[in-house]
């Protein structure tokens, strides 16, 4: 059989296919798969999430992109159909959306990595996995879905009071999410309503409205959390933003933590209930 060789344009994704295992047929990532960082250190670059070079992924013959709706442009899973076998498209819209997740990787990879060797030129991950077969990729994958079993109960597990929620991922204009994003979704699972009240549907630039900043009902927010990324927010912002929302605590927050799917999705949720219990 031969190898895969699979570019993932989703960083999430790239963790998400190194914490199965799949690291050593992995052989393109974007700019912004940095996490582990000892195993993406050595695979090339093809671009960012929306800027891809498409030139330098053709170059490295993958026979499988793995894409996300929200964050690669149409365009480019379009050009990609036209030279890649095997286009691999994820969308994630809650936390429960992890376990059809890490099915799809299962299903799409656990043949493919059978008997093949690892493409020659590449890394090896810093776990000794060798060539892991489709038993020991199953095996990773039921492990990360029981413990995000386990997050998700213990989320459930009590009645979280309700509190109104500012969710900021962009500075200048202030940029928030939409309530059917999966940051929303993850911020509901301890009781956190965003604002504002509105859905942007299953893509495209309404999933993150922009904010004038004069809202009425920036007044009534209870909650105010100020994200790592995509815009890089820090100590410098905090008057600023407590000034928009004069009532609410402010607090910055690890964007990562409650926005990257796969590995990272349990521990959010973990991360999530932390801050939803710290005493004002």
């Amino acid at each position: 059989m031969s190898a895969p060789r699979i570019v993932s344009l989703v960083p999430s994704v790239t963790e998400l296919l190194i914490a199965l295992g799949l690291g050593p047929w992995v052989v393109g990532r974007t700019g912004f798969c940095v996490h582990p960082a000892t195993a993406v250190a050595s695979i090339p670059k093809v671009g960012g999430t929306k800027d891809v070079n498409l030139r330098k992924l053709r170059a490295l013959a993958p026979t499988h992109v793995v894409i996300n709706i929200d964050e690669n442009r149409l365009e480019t899973a379009e050009a990609l159909r036209a030279f890649v076998p095997h286009v691999v498209v994820t969308h994630p819209c809650e936390p429960e959306d992890n376990l059809t997740l890490l099915a799809q990787m299962v299903e799409v990879f656990a043949a493919e990595v059978g008997q093949a060797t690892a493409p020659t030129g590449r890394i090896d991950t810093p776990e000794p996995v060798g060539r892991p077969d489709a038993a020991d990729l199953r095996d990773r994958a039921a492990r990360l879905a029981a413990r995000l079993d386990e997050e998700l109960a213990a989320c459930r597990g009590r009645a979280w009071p309700p509190r109104r929620v500012l969710y900021l991922i962009w500075r200048d204009p202030w940029m928030t999410v939409a309530r059917d994003t999966y940051i929303a979704r993850m911020l509901e699972q301890v009781g956190w309503l965003t604002w504002p009240a509105v859905t942007g549907g299953p893509h495209g630039a309404a999933r993150y409205p922009a904010l004038t900043g004069a809202e009425p009902w920036l007044t009534q927010v209870d909650e105010l959390l100020l994200s790592s990324e995509p815009y890089r927010f820090g100590p410098e912002h905090l008057a600023e933003a407590q000034a928009l929302c004069p009532n609410a605590r402010v607090r910055l927050v690890d964007g990562e933590l409650i926005s990257w799917y796969g590995p990272r999705a349990a521990q959010g949720l973990a991360y999530l209930r932390g801050l939803a219990e710290a005493p004002r």
